[in-house]
């Protein structure tokens, strides 16, 4: 697995890498060896947040992120989560067989899994008219309706863009491409 690390406002020294290495390697037994990984860190007062993702050939992403006080401690629990992720989603990743990237005679059966009669389907559709609008506007409307999110048609652009709510109390804007 080649991984990238990424220090936000932080610097990531070449011990504290081969720590995280070695930790991610545990994951090796998953993937195949042309996977790559991104590690981010970052600080924010006593918490220390890991985030790991692990770009699948085919498009598909394993995401985990984690915040504790101790930023190795944010790793492991960040690794547990993708492999809780990797095996809970066995079933769906063989039967897309997306690039073959996983090696799915190392994932566990979770049990989750193997009962799962529950298959979520779409129970809700929702129709909307689009009105063309500033950024700032659709932040606003986005917050008088208290949702996480707003779509709208971005006025100067003419595009359909969404904006959200981030974790950590800024705004995310997605625009069409």
């Amino acid at each position: 697995m080649r991984i990238e690390y990424v220090g936000r406002d932080i610097n990531i020294r070449d011990n504290f890498k081969n720590e995280v290495e070695a930790k991610i390697s545990r994951l090796d037994k998953y993937f195949d060896e042309d996977v790559d990984a991104k590690a981010t860190f970052s600080v924010n007062g006593n918490f220390k947040k890991a985030e790991i993702t692990i770009f699948l050939k085919g498009g598909a992403i394993l995401r985990a992120e984690e915040t504790t006080d101790d930023m190795l401690t944010s790793v492991d629990r960040a690794i547990d989560g993708l492999i809780s992720q990797i095996r809970k989603y066995k079933t769906k990743l063989q039967n897309r067989r997306q690039g073959e990237s996983i090696r799915y005679e190392h994932i566990q059966e979770d049990e989750t899994t193997l009962e799962e009669d529950f298959v979520p389907e779409v129970i809700k559709t929702k129709k909307i008219g689009l009105k063309p609008m500033f950024l700032e506007d659709a932040i606003m409307q986005m917050e008088l309706l208290n949702h996480d999110f707003f779509v709208y048609s971005d006025a100067e652009t003419e595009l359909v863009s969404v904006v959200y709510k981030r974790n950590d109390g800024n705004y995310g804007v997605i625009e069409q491409a």
